[in-house]
C-alpha cells in the first residue's frame, strides 16, 4: 500500500468524521484523483471545493466548517485568513513534521494554531504527522462512528486507526504535554 493512500484517506476522513456536520469544506493545496475520490465519499452531506490559497479570499466570513491543507505551510497570515472564514465550530487539518524529524517545527505549528483553537493535536499515520485544530469537536471524543464505519472501499482509514493515530510513545507524549491542546 502506498503511503499517499494513507495520507489521502487520513487527511480527508479524520476531520470529516470529527466535525458533527461539515456542510462547507475547502481542500487547499495539491490533490490527486484518489484524494478527490475520498472526499467524494462525503458529498451527500458536504459541499467540498478544491483549490489554492486564493480560495480563502473568495469566501464569506464564518461560512466554512472544515479546511484541509494538503501541502500548504501554515503561518500567522494564513491563520488569520482561516480565522476570518471558519465557522465558530470549525476545524482545520494540515501536514506538519514528525516529532522525530523536526520537533521544533511540530511544536511551532501546535503553538501557532493553539492561539486560535481550543484543541490542537498532532496525529500520526504511515510516515506522516499532521495536526487537527478544532474550535469545538475533539477528534477522539467526538468521532462520528456511524459515519466512519460506513465509509466503503478504504485501504487505510478506520475508526480504530482514527483513534490510534493520536497515540504517541511515552517520551513524545510527555514532550507534547503543555504544547498540544488535548
Amino acid at each position: 500500500m502506498k503511503d499517499n493512500n494513507a495520507f489521502n484517506e487520513m487527511m480527508v476522513h479524520l476531520p470529516l468524521c470529527t466535525h458533527k456536520e461539515a456542510s462547507n469544506v475547502l481542500i487547499i493545496g495539491t490533490t490527486n484523483e484518489d484524494m478527490r475520490n475520498q472526499a467524494a465519499k462525503h458529498n451527500k452531506t458536504s459541499n467540498i471545493e478544491f483549490g489554492d490559497l486564493s480560495l480563502l479570499t473568495s469566501k464569506n466570513e464564518k461560512d466554512i466548517d472544515v479546511i484541509i491543507l494538503t501541502d500548504v505551510k501554515i503561518d500567522e497570515l494564513l491563520l488569520a485568513n482561516i480565522e476570518r472564514i471558519l465557522k465558530i465550530d470549525g476545524l482545520i487539518a494540515f501536514a506538519s513534521k514528525a516529532f522525530s524529524r523536526d520537533e521544533d517545527k511540530l511544536f511551532a505549528d501546535l503553538k501557532l494554531v493553539g492561539t486560535k483553537f481550543w484543541i490542537a493535536m498532532p496525529f500520526k499515520f504511515g510516515h506522516n504527522t499532521s495536526i487537527i485544530a478544532s474550535k469545538r469537536y475533539h477528534p477522539t471524543a467526538d468521532i462520528n462512528l456511524q459515519r466512519a464505519d460506513l465509509l466503503d472501499g478504504l485501504d487505510y482509514y478506520s475508526a480504530e486507526i482514527h483513534n490510534a493515530s493520536f497515540v504517541f510513545p511515552a517520551a513524545e507524549f510527555r514532550a507534547l504535554t503543555g504544547i498540544a491542546k488535548r
